[in-house]
């Protein structure tokens, strides 16, 4: 089976790959540049696909960095939130439609290479924040996706029930590496620690039992 991964660098999408290529699948990695002021994920998801062996491709997006509108992920003027995940406080960090843009451009890539399926990380965590992370999204474009082109591709969201710190296990288990991946939204040498991606990686790994070979600590 062939399989197209929507692969950020971070923790979600490296565990992702990790078990995919554990069932005995071949993937293939896709990355986005879209203006994100923690680019350095990508070299995260590089890293990860070397490691791995995987082919790797990055779509360049930055020319929709302005159409993004106001969020703390791509318009610099806006800070990003410390402490844990609120509703209300995360919703600064929402790149409308990134989802959306992203999986269709896979899916693209996934019909034109003749794959089987996309898969992308979206957790349990995430569900009440991000839109584009909710199973009925991925439900709906599913479906979509499959009256897209005469080569059907599914989409694939194993991780939808699961929270991060059942992700971390599944990691550990499978010998993911877990030193190559980049969390911090804020994008400097090292993970700041303080921001809600930090705290939620920290946590994660605190639960599971298994030391973050990171630190991300303040």
């Amino acid at each position: 089976m062939k399989t197209v991964v929507v692969l950020s660098g971070g923790l979600d999408s490296t565990v992702l790959l990790a078990s995919l290529l554990a069932e005995g699948r071949e993937c293939l990695a896709l990355s986005f540049d879209y203006g994100q002021r923690h680019v350095r994920e990508i070299d995260s998801a590089r890293a990860v696909c070397a490691f791995y062996g995987v082919h790797h491709q990055v779509a360049d997006l930055k020319m929709l960095t302005p159409l993004w509108g106001s969020n703390s992920l791509t318009d610099t003027s806006v800070q990003v939130p410390n402490g844990h995940y609120t509703e209300e406080q995360m919703k600064v960090t929402v790149v409308p439609g990134r989802n959306l843009v992203f999986l269709s451009i896979a899916a693209a890539w996934a019909m034109g290479n003749k794959c089987d399926s996309l898969a992308y990380g979206a957790h349990g965590g995430d569900h009440t924040i991000y839109p584009d992370c909710r199973p009925e999204f991925a439900t709906a474009l599913g479906n979509t996706l499959a009256l897209a082109d005469w080569h059907r591709v599914s989409l694939e969201h194993p991780f939808a029930s699961l929270d991060k710190t059942a992700i971390v296990r599944i990691g550990k288990k499978l010998g993911a590496p877990f030193h190559l991946t980049w969390s911090c939204y804020k994008g400097g040498e090292r993970h700041c620690g303080l921001c809600a991606t930090c705290v939620e990686r920290r946590e994660a790994f605190a639960n599971a039992g298994v030391p973050d070979p990171l630190g991300a600590t303040p």
